[in-house]
């Protein structure tokens, strides 16, 4: 009996991210393309009154909604509110999901080309980031398995498993070639590796894979007020998962004062300077460079 029987790719979880949007387009005119024989591939496009409008969402981030608590919670009523709940209807309900497998394409503005964003460190996600690795020269394995599946708020942890691509660097509302080429390819890979995991046809892969993993977020220099004071410094902007060590600058004030890193560990930023995350005055995400071991 095959492991995965349903597999759900979506895109436009964020209106203004065109890739995974365009790629549903070019899917749905020729679906041969992104269906196996082990399994249903179906796509489902997340949001799209923010696409229409040309937003990134219209009341609240659709990708942060997926708790259970707030899935439950009939008062959380806006668009991106019932629009998850709508989702979760369709393709879970989360913790008894009908879909075994969810893949979010999602698209960022920093320097982070194409990266495997895996919310677990199982079998199935190890040998999946291990079989992409090798597919994919300048492919980036991102863990965010710092928590359950079940407190993950992201769309994709509707099923047991689920995957986030994220490919940058992307302007919001803009198409790149290169871009949305990398997204597709992994896509694919991905699907290919589900199908010989179904089949038990999964070549031999390392013992282990070079990752990161997520440990920290970064805001910007602000002041007592909130007011921001301050910018990603010129060495780390578009040094995505480049090491940031100890004494190492990553802000200049806007006085032109560097403030320096004061970790004590060697750090890999990504998600630099990310513009949907200004509202929050995110700088950066951090991770350490790991070794996954590959379970088989």
């Amino acid at each position: 009996m095959s492991i995965f029987k349903r597999v759900a790719v979506v895109g436009g979880t964020h209106g203004n991210e065109f890739s995974g949007i365009y790629l549903l387009k070019k899917w749905q005119d020729a679906p041969a393309l992104i269906q196996r024989d082990s399994f249903e591939t179906e796509t489902l496009f997340a949001n799209p009154n923010a696409y229409r409008d040309n937003k990134r969402y219209l009341d609240c981030d659709l990708n942060r909604q997926f708790i259970p608590a707030d899935l439950a919670n009939t008062e959380l009523s806006n668009y991106e509110q019932s629009r998850a709940k709508v989702i979760n209807a369709q393709l879970g309900p989360k913790g008894n999901a009908r879909t075994d497998l969810v893949i979010d394409l999602h698209n960022t503005t920093s320097n982070m080309g194409p990266t495997l964003i895996l919310l677990k460190c199982d079998a199935f996600n190890t040998q999946l980031a291990a079989y992409v690795a090798e597919k994919m020269d300048n492919a980036v394995i991102l863990f965010e398995d710092q928590c359950t599946v079940e407190e993950h708020f992201f769309l994709c942890s509707i099923a047991d498993q689920g995957i986030i691509i994220e490919v940058g660097p992307q302007p919001q509302s803009v198409i790149r070639q290169d871009v949305l080429e990398w997204m597709d390819i992994m896509t694919a890979h991905i699907l290919d590796f589900v199908e010989l995991f179904n089949t038990n046809a999964v070549p031999p892969l390392p013992k282990s894979v070079l990752a990161y993993r997520y440990e920290e977020t970064l805001k910007l220099p602000e002041d007592e007020n909130g007011e921001r004071i301050g910018m990603v410094h010129k060495n780390v902007q578009d040094a995505d998962f480049t090491v940031l060590r100890n004494g190492d600058p990553i802000y200049t004030l806007f006085d032109g004062t560097e403030i320096c890193w004061e970790g004590d560990y060697d750090a890999y930023p990504h998600f630099i300077n990310e513009a949907a995350y200004y509202d929050n005055n995110l700088a950066m995400s951090l991770g350490k460079k790991v070794e996954i071991d590959v379970i088989q």
